[in-house]
């Protein structure tokens, strides 16, 4: 493994208006793979756009760090979580498909904490609602658990291998961990006891994304089969299955990501056909909906105060949605598509696209407040720190990047 510190001096004038990263917004960058990187001396041209200047990455020496990791890298790596600590603005982990994760602090220039043991790809890491704990899902089809410092404290079994873990969440108020799987079924475990809690079986198909309710009463899990099921956590009535019907309109192909609002009375969800549609988690109805896009929807993301939304998809665009209103508010263009967000404080919202940049939009003007040019290939994810300072982005290409938001 690598760590690489990623400089990018660039101008502070641009002429069409653009802000570019300088030195002081990379605070950190973390590749386990060194090829096709430049130099930090290299002056060829690079494929950063910002006026012929180079992004520098600065690589320490990786068979130093492979020798005291004790493993042998055998393939390319890609990154496909970064997760923030809620308690501790400093602390991020970061995963992918070298079946192993790493925990680093901004700042310090070694991989801190070391995660082994999953047999296949780590797809998802969540931090506790406490920070004390964090867990990893893996395609091998368990969940581990470990703490801050990255000391294992047990795993999790799960469906194995013929049931790989999609997604992860922790629940908002107790140390439970529910997992999306690849053969219909969503766990539910105790992480202290690491004992079984629930499995609730759901449609067809791999179930893509889901969550707690921000109450903690409810789950909400979307489907391969385009379904999204409600159902009460301690097994109460109050469960729906939301599809499309005569009369009732909904998604025709597989949903690809949901978010749950804080009042824990909406869920948006975000499918392949290109719809999106926001249901209320009470009644199980759909009570709004957007016009539909030409490409799938990638992501979608409440606002703090949940009155807005943001939606981003394969069609180059991120929308912005006055949920409180009804109305559609805002388009921002890109030059690929939009594959991940995360809304920093109340208006602002970062965008990861495919072709690696990360934009920041103020979601009020439209304007493009900064734009990061760092990462080669698709952006699989993005986290804020907790005091919202930092923005972190993992890569296909390999990296962990860190911004400073306050530059």
């Amino acid at each position: 493994m690598n760590f690489h510190d990623a400089v990018c001096p660039f101008d502070d004038e641009d002429d069409d208006g653009e802000v570019y990263i300088d030195e002081s917004d990379i605070i950190d960058a973390i590749s386990l793979d060194d090829e096709d990187l430049p130099d930090a001396d290299d002056d060829s041209e690079s494929d950063h756009e910002a006026n012929d200047d180079a992004v520098r990455i600065f690589k320490l020496d990786s068979s130093k760090i492979l020798a005291a990791l004790g493993f042998l890298l055998t393939r390319k790596l890609q990154l496909y979580s970064v997760a923030c600590s809620p308690t501790d603005a400093s602390l991020v982990a970061a995963g992918g498909n070298s079946n192993e994760g790493f925990i680093w602090r901004i700042g310090q220039e070694d991989l801190k904490f070391h995660l082994q043991g999953h047999t296949d790809s780590i797809s998802s890491l969540a931090f506790s609602y406490d920070g004390q704990f964090l867990a990893s899902g893996s395609l091998d089809g368990n969940v581990r658990v470990w703490d801050a410092f990255g000391n294992l404290q047990g795993e999790l079994e799960g469906p194995g291998a013929q049931g790989g873990i999609e997604w992860i969440r922790w629940h908002p108020r107790e140390h439970k961990i529910l997992a999306g799987c690849s053969d219909s079924t969503v766990w539910m475990w105790d992480a202290v006891s690491f004992n079984f809690l629930n499995i609730f079986g759901h449609g067809d198909g791999r179930v893509t994304c889901g969550d707690f309710t921000s109450d903690g009463s409810r789950i909400c899990a979307g489907s391969e089969d385009s379904t999204l099921m409600i159902r009460d956590v301690e097994g109460g009535g109050r469960n729906h299955i939301l599809r499309r019907q005569p009369g009732h309109p909904y998604h025709t192909d597989r949903i690809k990501c949901l978010a749950i609002s804080s009042t824990s009375t909406l869920a948006l969800t975000g499918s392949e056909d290109g719809s999106i549609y926001l249901a209320n988690i009470n009644t199980g109805r759909v009570i709004d909906a957007l016009a539909p896009r030409s490409e799938s929807i990638e992501c979608v993301g409440f606002a703090p105060s949940c009155s807005w939304a943001a939606v981003g998809g394969m069609d180059e665009k991120l929308i912005i949605w006055d949920i409180e209103h009804s109305l559609f508010r805002d388009s921002f263009n890109h030059e690929h598509g939009v594959s991940c967000l995360a809304w920093l404080g109340a208006w602002n919202v970062a965008a990861g696209c495919v072709d690696g940049k990360v934009r920041l939009w103020d979601s009020r003007s439209g304007e493009c407040v900064k734009k990061f040019m760092v990462h080669k290939k698709a952006i699989e994810s993005l986290s804020v720190s907790a005091d919202q300072n930092f923005l972190f982005s993992a890569s296909i290409d390999g990296k962990a990047v860190a911004y400073d938001m306050r530059m």
